[in-house]
This record gives C-alpha cells, structure tokens and sequence, in this order.
C-alpha cells in the first residue's frame, strides 16, 4: 500500500483493510506512509510493516527504495499521485501493480482499473474539466468506490489508539470536568490553512452553539477543537461563545496535541459538528456521532456509517473545489435541526472513549 497523505484521507484508506483480508486470509501488508501519518495506521491490526516516506524528502524516498527491493510483491497499491511515488511503483518487482505509475514516456499516469477514483483527480486522463465534472456528479462513497476497484467487501476506516494517547484524554477529561452526565459537544469548524472555503464563520459557529443550547434545555459543553493552524480561530471562538447568554460552558481543547491523543479527545463526544477534515474521519474511527458541513468539496463522497448528518451548501458553486465558495446557505437552522436528530437518534450510546 503507497498512501502517505493527507491525513484524512490515510485514514480512511484503511476502510478496505477488512475486505482485502477477507479476500486474502494470508495477508502480508506493508504500508509506505509519510511519517506525519505514521501513528494513524502503525498500530493497525492488518498492518504488518510500515515504512516512513516523504515523497517531498529526496532523502527519505531513497531510504524507502533501499527498503523495498528483494521483496516479489503479489499486489503493489499505488493510490497516491506524486511523481516520485508513482517512479516508485514503477519500479517495483510486482504480480500486479494497482493505481498510480509512469507510461511509456515517465510520466505519471494510472492503471485501467483504478480509474474510478483518479478519474475525478489531478491524472485524470480526460483532464481537469472531466474530473471535476465526475466530482460534482459521483453519488458513491470513498469506501464504495475503493471496495468496488479491489473487488473487495466495503469497510469502515479503524483507529487503534495507543494507550498513552486513552489515558491522555482521561485525564483531560477529568481534569476539565467532562464526566458521564455531561452533554459534550465537540467544535471543530476550521480546515487549516488549503481550504478556507471549509470553514463555518466563527460567527455562524457561536450562533450554532447558542442556538442548539437553547434547543436542548440543558447545560451543553462545547469542546472547541483544532489543530496548530486554529490557534488563532479557536481563541475567537472560546472569546465569542464566552460571550453568550446560553445556557453551555466552553472548554478550549488545545491545538498541540499528537494525532491519537486528539482522536481520543474527539472521542470524548456526544456529538460532534466538523468540516470536510481530518477530524471527521477521526470522528467516524471513535464512533462520534456527528453534522457535516460540506461547500467545496463533494458530501456525497463521505459515508458517515450511520453516525450523523450531512449538511450540504445548496449554492450554485458547490463541489467546485474552489478555494472560495458561497457558504450562506450552511445556515444555523439547518445545522440545529440536524444535531437534534442526531442527538436523539444516538441517545444513551455507548462511547469508544469512557468518561470518568
């Protein structure tokens, strides 16, 4: 398996683990991963090797090269796009060798039977104007799609967290009163800095807080969530819901923590409104129930595995995969509503993560 990044989509690239080991009982997998991925699939229970790659460290891809040769793979899956990892695929001793590699003239190209997915990608042989038109018209999940490409049953995508990382949230848990009574609302609105477009308005965020405070009847805690690039825009949204005459309490979960320990804190969740990123798939591996929220890019892709809602923009621009999109119609009311359902329909669930 060569899949190094992004991180989201790491992680949900383990939804075919199951059905590949369910088609092959003797399954051998060793993951090439960038190191920055490395704690999402290393504990893994169907991965059997991981190998560190960067494919934008000349360095790191030649220690990987040095890695693989002596090895008569059976099955080389090759589903990211970078020149210098589709070189690699290329060069390696394969019964079969599925995704992205280099023609005839070196140029990086893909297989026949991967064409479903990366023909609504940057290779797309048709080109740009084709893959996005494919984007915008696909109504199949990630999972299906995959599933359907490896003749594989679909799956979900699976966490094994460390159990550093279980304790960590624990003792987050307890130290900011987070106990089994509380209602726990995780916010995490941002999407770092390649996709401003989406973003909730932290204005938009603080009227939804207050709103759904209002509409549940009881005190409601909202975990403010993010990553290094949300210092900044978490700090407006602790400032602006501090603000609020509703009745909830804020508790800002920091942007500083390792990928398993921020998924064990995620997992603390009764309920969670994310973006199109990295924690909604950490959402679905701990089981939260959750609101989605979707402008650029494609909800139909996401399959929340009966966990959630989505909320879709309903502008012309959506799905574009523009860098700026019309969010105005991701309105509050609609995010409410959506979270009531959710609350209601997963009540009394049983956490992945147990609070104090």
């Amino acid at each position: 398996m060569i899949k190094t990044g992004s991180l989201g989509d790491v992680l949900r690239t383990t939804s075919v683990l199951p059905g590949l080991k369910r088609r092959f009982p003797d399954l051998q997998l060793t993951w090439l991963v960038a190191p920055a991925a490395a704690s999402l699939v290393e504990r893994h229970r169907l991965v059997d090797r991981v190998i560190l790659c960067d494919p934008g460290d000349a360095a790191s891809m030649e220690a990987a090269r040095a890695d693989l040769p002596g090895t008569r793979w059976d099955w080389v899956l090759s589903l990211d796009d970078e020149a210098p990892l589709c070189a690699l695929a290329a060069s390696l001793d394969t019964a079969r060798l599925s995704g992205a590699t280099l023609d005839g003239q070196g140029q990086p190209t893909y297989t026949d039977d991967v064409e479903p997915w990366f023909g609504m990608g940057l290779l797309c042989k048709d080109g740009k104007e084709a893959a996005d038109r494919r984007k915008r018209e696909n109504l199949r999940t990630h999972p299906e799609i995959f599933a359907s490409m490896l003749e594989v049953e679909s799956g979900r995508p699976e966490l094994s967290l460390s159990s550093e990382a279980h304790a960590a949230a624990l003792r987050f848990a307890s130290e900011k009163g987070l106990d089994d009574s509380t209602l726990v609302c995780g916010l995490n609105t941002g999407a770092g800095g390649r996709w401003r477009s989406k973003e909730l308005p932290v204005d938009r965020v603080a009227a939804y807080a207050g709103a759904l405070a209002s509409a549940v009847g009881r005190e409601v805690t909202f975990l403010v969530l993010g990553g290094p690039a949300e210092r900044a825009r978490n700090d407006a949204i602790v400032s602006a819901l501090g603000d609020l005459d509703a009745p909830l309490r804020v508790v800002d979960a920091g942007t500083h923590h390792d990928l398993n320990t921020f998924a064990a804190i995620v997992g603390l969740g009764d309920l969670l409104l994310t973006s199109d990123s990295l924690a909604l798939h950490l959402g679905l591996a701990m089981e939260v129930p959750m609101v989605t929220f979707f402008a650029p890019t494609s909800a139909a892709e996401i399959d929340l595995f009966g966990l959630g809602e989505k909320v879709a923009s309903t502008s012309p621009d959506y799905c574009s995969y523009r860098a700026e999109v019309d969010r105005s119609t991701i309105t509050v009311e609609r995010l409410v509503a959506a979270s009531l359902r959710v609350l209601a329909a997963h009540q009394g669930r049983r956490r992945l993560i147990a609070r104090p």
